[in-house]
């Protein structure tokens, strides 16, 4: 029985015909096909990460998180589990989405218009910081999880291997602009910039920006130092 094959992203797909076609027009590439890797923008919707003992809370004993889709970043995935997300004054979202694998805590992230219809009042954090952050309840078909804390609006970030912050002249913890094309272009600021050389380059926005530049799969984006 041969391997599944993984097919590459559109966006990597169409950095190499660029590349292709420019070389054989015998053209100079522009600064964009000059990256390394290409540029990806994926929207980050609302979801939670738990830890292996929450799973089992929720899920019950030994269970492991089955893979609904492959993220971009090599290892991630998007669980075919959901839990319902209880807010303050018992308000709640139903089918929040857990995505894998497993981490070392528990986390929900949510967009801003997410956060007024539960009636939070949520920090902008970047993925991990949660000291001093609102908590919720967490239902699944096992039970019950009460988290004291972890509710965040993310920072909008870029993922960048070491390859691509050279090529960007950055490095971790800077702040890029993300420039959107279209009818309803924008600039979003401060970009936080995440650097580790196990990963792809890829920006994540939440839902609220995304709806707000009505971004596309083929939208024209381009990072700014």
């Amino acid at each position: 029985m041969s391997a599944t094959k993984t097919i590459p992203h559109r966006a990597i797909i169409e950095h190499q015909v660029r590349q292709a076609v420019y070389k054989r027009l015998g053209k100079a590439l522009p600064q964009r096909a000059l990256a390394p890797n290409p540029l990806v923008v994926n929207i980050s919707a609302r979801h939670c990460h738990l830890t292996r003992e929450a799973t089992e809370q929720l899920f019950g004993p030994g269970y492991e998180l089955q893979v609904l889709k492959d993220l971009y970043q090599d290892g991630h995935f998007a669980a075919k589990e959901t839990v319902t997300l209880i807010g303050p004054r018992s308000r709640v979202i139903s089918n929040l989405r857990i995505l894998g694998p497993c981490r070392d805590i528990n986390q929900v992230e949510l967009a801003y218009t997410d956060s007024i219809a539960l009636g939070f009042d949520i920090p902008l954090r970047l993925s991990g910081n949660i000291q001093d952050t609102p908590g919720c309840m967490l239902m699944g078909p096992n039970g019950f999880l009460e988290m004291t804390h972890g509710v965040i609006r993310a920072m909008r970030h870029v993922h960048m291997h070491p390859d691509d912050a050279a090529f960007y002249n950055v490095r971790g913890g800077d702040n890029m602009s993300l420039r959107v094309g279209g009818p309803c272009g924008v600039t979003f600021d401060n970009v936080l910039v995440r650097e580790d050389p196990a990963v792809k380059l890829e920006v994540h926005i939440d839902t609220d920006e995304a709806n707000a530049c009505n971004l596309g799969p083929d939208t024209f984006c381009e990072l700014i130092r």
